[in-house]
């Protein structure tokens, strides 16, 4: 089938997608602060474990905010707005933090 044979693209889809793909991120995030905390308080509630795991937990309630508030606008009737920068910049920096977090858990 070609492209202009009368089947139009359903705008629709891509912002499904993108819902489905906050959806996904949100849930590995998830997975990982868990494991992540796991990790911190392993063999005893220490100082420094505390803190990471507190840290940890701000960094995926940050991200948490922003993916919530863009599958929001996604699910809204229309089209939906382009992401804002500072929300971008927002949940990359949290995701950025966290993986910083982990690898300073493994070291």
């Amino acid at each position: 089938m070609s492209v202009g044979s009368g089947s139009e693209r359903d705008p629709g889809l891509q912002p499904e997608r993108t819902r489905l793909a906050w959806r996904r991120t949100t849930l590995a995030s998830t997975v990982a602060a868990v494991l992540a905390a796991k990790t911190a308080l392993h063999g005893g509630a220490s100082a420094a474990g505390v803190v990471s795991c507190a840290v940890i937990c701000a960094l995926w309630i940050g991200f948490l905010l922003v993916a919530h508030r863009r599958i929001g606008a996604l699910a809204a009737a229309g089209a939906p707005q382009a992401l804002a920068p500072r929300h971008a910049m927002a949940a990359i920096l949290c995701m950025v933090a966290m993986a910083v977090c982990g690898v300073a858990l493994v070291l």
